[in-house]
């Protein structure tokens, strides 16, 4: 979508408007003081036959030149999406006994494992990124890095633990982010942490003081519930159920202004991986397109220039 940096500008149609309406009114007096001639027959006889509707033609796309050049000068620009330098993205993974429902096929955890790879390889190749993994507690696996083979083998490695550290996977990945080189940079890395989960916080500090956290620290939460209310896990012989928190993880993405997503698959677990790293680490810039205008406009200029001169003689 085309918007205007310096729509002030738009003023300059003004007088190509004055212009093309002085046109008009030229054409129409011209009509109404043209010699009344009454033999038409014998004027038609006599009088030279007329360029019709390329009398007008020249004078035409020369009022449109002028105006593409007038909308020029407002600084037109487009909204694209570029990396940020030094982004950096920490993926928390739960790895709770939980993940191993069956729900999602073949388990929650396989299926977290694929979807996850495919998005760390999917992200841009100057992003750092980094991965948590949190059961009862929670550690940093690999700190943030380029290496996308590194932590392809670290997400296979990954194994699971009983009880669920939701908070403490928050400060653990503000932990990595903090491990970011500056490079000549002030201040924390541009950063996102993406945290799935499937179960309720059982263990280590608060989610509401690991939101408070991560907004403190300027950096959102985007979460994923993932799998269904229907999962069930067996634990020492005993069946237990498994549903997702969704409200927790949902105020956690919005206290700290991230995103909140779900999935009860692994391809919607894919597809919102996908979604998050068509944003994660972007920012949104206006690339001017000014010399589009300017091209356009000095074409039509050049256009209305040849046809007079070819129909006319004369450069109007």
């Amino acid at each position: 979508m085309i918007r205007l940096l310096q729509p002030i500008w738009l003023l300059a149609l003004l007088p190509v408007l004055a212009l093309a309406g002085a046109y008009i009114w030229a054409q129409r007096r011209r009509r109404v003081t043209a010699v009344r001639f009454s033999n038409l027959e014998l004027l038609r006889d006599i009088a030279p036959k007329g360029l019709g509707w390329r009398r007008h033609a020249a004078a035409g796309v020369l009022l449109v030149a002028l105006a593409v050049l007038a909308v020029g000068m407002t600084r037109p620009s487009v909204d694209i999406q570029e990396p940020n330098e030094r982004a950096t993205v920490v993926l928390a993974m739960d790895v709770s006994l939980s993940m191993m429902a069956d729900d999602v096929a073949p388990t929650r955890m396989e299926a977290a494992k694929e979807a996850a790879k495919k998005f760390v390889t999917s992200l841009p190749k100057n992003f750092n990124v980094g991965l948590v993994s949190f059961a009862k507690s929670a550690n940093v696996v690999v700190s943030p890095t380029k290496d996308r083979a590194q932590l392809s083998t670290a997400i296979d490695g990954l194994e699971m633990a009983a009880a669920t550290a939701t908070g403490e996977a928050v400060f653990a990945s503000l932990q990595a982010i903090q491990s970011v080189p500056p490079e000549g940079a002030q201040g924390l890395a541009p950063a996102r942490i993406v945290l799935l989960s499937d179960g309720y916080r059982t263990a280590g500090r608060f989610v509401e003081e690991a939101s408070a956290a991560a907004l403190a620290a300027k950096v959102p939460v985007s979460t994923i519930a993932f799998g269904t209310d229907e999962g069930v896990v067996e634990i020492e012989g005993q069946v237990t159920k498994v549903p997702v928190d969704r409200k927790a993880l949902a105020q956690l993405a919005e206290d700290t202004e991230g995103r909140y997503y779900e999935a009860v698959s692994g391809d919607e677990l894919s597809d919102v991986y996908a979604d998050m790293g068509s944003s994660i680490g972007y920012r949104t810039v206006a690339r001017e397109i000014a010399q589009w205008f300017i091209g356009i406009g000095m074409i039509a200029a050049i256009a209305a220039a040849a046809m007079s001169l070819l129909w006319t003689s004369r450069i109007p």
